[in-house]
């Protein structure tokens, strides 16, 4: 295909509050609505959108969604602006120099793709190489004080069909928790996600979930602790999965050179965009370490990435993307992104394949500013 080339004149940085149908909670915070920044860029008559998914708080990552704010606003889309490119690799090299702020890089990232696949008139998932038309995504239970209430939830996703379920853990709510799952549930594709909650020390309680036949045990130790997780993985039958810890291909690259665990979750967002999520990607499928595609409670901007992102061939277990009509009463783009017992389709359209309803998202916008290729910041 003849090299499409571009010039991003014109970004628009919008912060965006909506709030959640129900309020999640993990091992280190509550989230009861989400602040995302969305990066509206223009090239050639064309319009593309990218979403930042940083936390307001850095329990998550380092990042936050401040921090992302000001990377974009001041660094990360000056050096786009004005400038030529024919592919994504030639974009990003212009802020490569940028080190951390990963979820601010991948915003700025997906526009463009969303801008190239539009002026090329390919989907997302085919520009990837991406191979399947729908995806599928199990359910993620927060934390909760009520036990029966949690039981009862999980039976109505069983009973929808949903095709596998993810309970978080943490510290003294972990083996009698999964110990009442697995009793009323003793077939459920089930794992847990500690969210870095544990320490080495701890390795005895965790050792002793794998009396329950767990598909994995996400992010058990803390994000940073690569020699520490691949001693944990010699005692443990069930397999580490890291997620807080692979923040780069390069950390992807460590994790399986350590044996630090043996399942990868890839988050565009978490480690710097679709380019390097992919490569990651292509990393794992090449060592036989099946990989799942994690979300962060993504609006559909991010959410519609995620899937074509899903599509390729390494991810093979069910990620963590559910239909946003579970999440918000009314979610950003169109058409609303649905699943049908934990099976999603894959957008087809151009770019991202959804259209932003921009009169809604109005009604939702914190702030704004617009910054183009001929005016100094």
């Amino acid at each position: 295909m003849r090299a499409t080339t571009m010039r991003i004149d014109r970004v628009t940085l919008m912060e965006v509050q909506m709030d959640l149908v129900t309020p999640f909670r993990t091992s280190s915070l509550e989230v009861r609505g989400l602040r995302h920044a969305l990066v509206r860029a223009e090239a050639t008559g064309l319009v593309g959108w990218g979403e930042c998914a940083a936390l307001p708080d850095p329990h998550y990552v380092g990042e936050t969604a401040e921090s992302a704010w000001l990377a974009l606003r001041d660094v990360i889309v000056p050096a786009v602006l004005g400038v030529e490119w024919s592919g994504i690799e030639e974009l990003v090299s212009h802020y490569r120099g940028v080190r951390g702020n990963t979820f601010a890089r991948a915003a700025m990232e997906l526009a463009a793709w969303d801008l190239l696949g539009k002026s090329r008139g390919q989907s997302l998932a085919a520009m990837l190489g991406g191979t399947r038309s729908e995806v599928a995504s199990g359910v993620v239970l927060g934390l909760r004080t009520d036990r029966g209430e949690l039981l009862e939830s999980i039976a109505r996703h069983v009973q929808e069909g949903c095709p596998r379920v993810k309970l978080k853990i943490a510290p003294g709510k972990d083996v009698a928790l999964v110990e009442a799952v697995r009793g009323r549930f003793p077939e459920l594709a089930l794992m847990v996600d500690a969210n870095s909650a544990y320490t080495l020390a701890d390795a005895p309680t965790l050792a002793r979930l794998d009396a329950f036949d767990l598909m994995m045990i996400e992010q058990p130790l803390a994000w940073d602790d690569f020699a520490d997780h691949a001693e944990l993985q010699t005692m443990l039958r069930t397999p580490i999965c890291l997620d807080e810890s692979i923040g780069s291909f390069n950390d992807a690259r460590t994790a399986l050179a350590l044996g630090s665990c043996r399942v990868l979750n890839i988050k565009p967002g978490r480690v710097g965009g679709l380019l390097e999520a992919k490569r990651i990607h292509d990393l794992c499928m090449a060592r036989g370490v099946p990989v799942w595609c994690g979300g962060m409670l993504e609006f559909g901007i991010g959410r519609a990435a995620n899937l074509a992102l899903a599509s390729l061939p390494g991810f093979t277990l069910p990620g963590d993307n559910l239909g946003s009509d579970r999440y918000f009463t009314r979610d950003l783009v169109e058409p609303v992104i649905r699943d049908r017992a934990g099976i999603l389709s894959v957008p087809r359209g151009p770019g991202i394949g959804c259209t932003v309803d921009e009169e809604h998202l109005r009604r939702h916008r914190v702030r704004a500013i617009t910054l183009t290729a001929h005016a100094r910041y």
